[in-house]
C-alpha cells in the first residue's frame, strides 16, 4: 500500500490528524519541527517523540514518496533533478541560484494539458496531479541535497512554473503554499513565492480571493487573440479580455503587482508592432505590472519556433520602457544542460522506452 507523503498536511491537518488519535497540539508542533527545521529523513529519527506516536505515524505515512533518478549540474551552479514518484511517473525540479538567493522551480503535474505550441512540459500530456505532499517534497529533496553539501545553504525562494498547470491542481497548489510560508516550518517569506499560470480565469478570481500573499505571474506571450491563439490553445477559452478582467480583479483585490511573462519567438512575437501593442495593453495599469521578457529554449519537438535575436530582443525591450512599462530580460540559468521545463524528462521517458526495447 502507497502510504501518503507527511509532507501534504499543513500544520492545521497534522494538528487535527494527531488530535483524532489522541495526541495534544504540541505534538503536532514537534513533529513539524523535526520535519521542517530538523529535516529527518525518517520518522525514527524524531527521537524525543514516544514510540506509540511513531509507530502511528510509520503505518499511517511516509516522508520520502520521491527518488533522484537524474541529475544535471550546470556551469553556472543551477541543478536539474528529474525523479521518479512511487508510481513510476517523472517530474522535474529545478535549483537557481541567483545573487539574491536560491530559487527552485517545482513541478504540480504529471504531464501538461494546456497545450502551449513552443513549450517541452506539454511534450507529454498530464498523466494526473500531483499531491500537495509530493510538491512539498521536492522542496525538501533539493534542500536535503544543499543539507549534504554542507555549506549552510538554504532555499530562500520558489516559482510555481514547472510541469503543469498550477491552477489546475488548486488545492493541493494552496496547501503546498501554506505549508511553504509557514513561520515555524521553512518559513519562506510569501512574498519570495511566485506561482505563475496559463490564464485560467476562474481560478486567478479564486486565487485572489484566497488571497495568500505570494506574487502572481501570467503567460501572455501575446498581446492580441489572433496571434495568442496561434500559440497558446487556452486562449480560446480565456481570451486576452478576460485575462484583462481578471488581471484587474486580482490587482483590486490584493494590491499587488503582477507580472507578466512574454516569451520571445523569433519572427512569431516579437516585432516592435507587438510591444507597441503590449505596452498599450498595460498602459493604464503600469504601476502594477511588470512584464518579464524570457529568452526561447529551442525545443527539438517544435522546431517551427527559434530564439529571438539580440537585435529584436532589445528592441522590444526598449519600446516597451519607451511606452513608460516596467520590464526586464529575463536572466537564464542552465542553459549547458536541458535547460527547458519538461526536457530532460522528455528526453529520460524516451530513452528508457528504447533501453526496454532493446532489453
Amino acid at each position: 500500500m502507497n502510504k501518503n507523503s507527511i509532507y501534504g498536511l499543513t500544520i492545521e491537518q497534522l494538528t487535527e490528524w494527531l488530535g483524532q488519535h489522541g495526541y495534544k497540539p504540541y505534538r503536532a508542533s514537534q513533529v513539524w519541527n523535526y520535519l521542517y527545521r530538523e529535516r529527518v529523513t525518517a520518522f525514527t529519527e524524531m527521537t524525543d517523540i514516544k514510540a506509540d506516536c511513531i509507530e502511528l505515524l510509520t503505518e499511517n505515512f511516509t516522508i520520502q514518496t520521491l527518488r533522484e533518478h537524474v541529475k544535471q549540474e550546470a556551469s553556472d551552479g543551477t541543478v536539474k533533478f528529474l525523479f521518479k514518484l512511487n508510481d513510476g511517473n517523472l517530474i522535474e525540479t529545478v535549483l537557481m541560484r541567483h545573487k539574491y538567493g536560491l530559487s527552485v522551480c517545482v513541478t504540480t503535474q504529471v504531464g501538461c494539458n494546456i497545450g502551449c505550441s513552443f513549450c517541452a512540459s506539454g511534450l507529454l500530456t498530464k498523466t494526473r496531479d500531483l499531491s500537495s505532499g509530493e510538491i512539498v517534497e521536492q522542496i525538501m529533496n533539493v534542500q536535503h541535497h544543499l543539507d549534504a553539501v554542507g555549506e549552510g545553504e538554504k532555499v530562500s525562494h520558489i516559482v510555481v512554473m514547472g510541469i503543469g498547470e498550477p491552477f489546475d491542481n488548486f488545492e493541493n497548489m494552496i496547501d503546498f503554499l501554506k505549508i511553504m510560508i509557514d513561520q515555524k516550518g521553512l518559513a519562506i517569506g510569501s512574498r519570495h513565492i511566485t506561482v505563475s499560470t496559463s490564464g485560467i480565469v476562474n481560478k486567478m478570481y479564486e486565487f485572489a480571493d484566497v488571497n495568500i500573499p505570494v506574487n502572481l505571474a501570467l503567460s501572455l506571450h501575446a498581446p492580441n487573440n489572433e496571434l495568442r491563439t496561434k500559440i497558446m490553445k487556452i486562449n480560446r477559452a480565456f481570451p486576452v479580455e478576460k485575462l484583462m478582467d481578471a488581471i484587474n480583479y486580482y490587482i483590486e483585490k490584493t494590491n499587488r503587482r503582477i507580472t507578466i511573462e512574454y516569451i520571445l519567438l523569433k519572427d512569431v512575437n516579437d516585432h516592435v508592432e507587438e510591444a507597441v501593442e503590449l505596452a498599450a495593453l498595460f498602459q493604464d495599469k503600469k504601476k502594477k505590472t511588470y512584464i518579464s521578457l524570457i529568452p526561447y529554449n529551442p525545443v527539438d519537438e517544435h522546431s517551427q519556433y527559434q530564439r529571438s535575436d539580440q537585435e529584436s530582443v532589445l528592441a522590444f525591450y526598449d519600446t516597451l520602457k519607451k511606452n513608460g512599462i516596467n520590464c526586464k530580460i529575463r536572466q537564464e540559468h542552465g542553459t549547458d544542460i536541458d535547460a527547458a521545463c519538461g526536457q530532460l524528462r522528455s528526453k529520460q521517458i524516451k530513452k528508457d522506452k528504447n533501453q526496454s526495447i532493446k532489453s
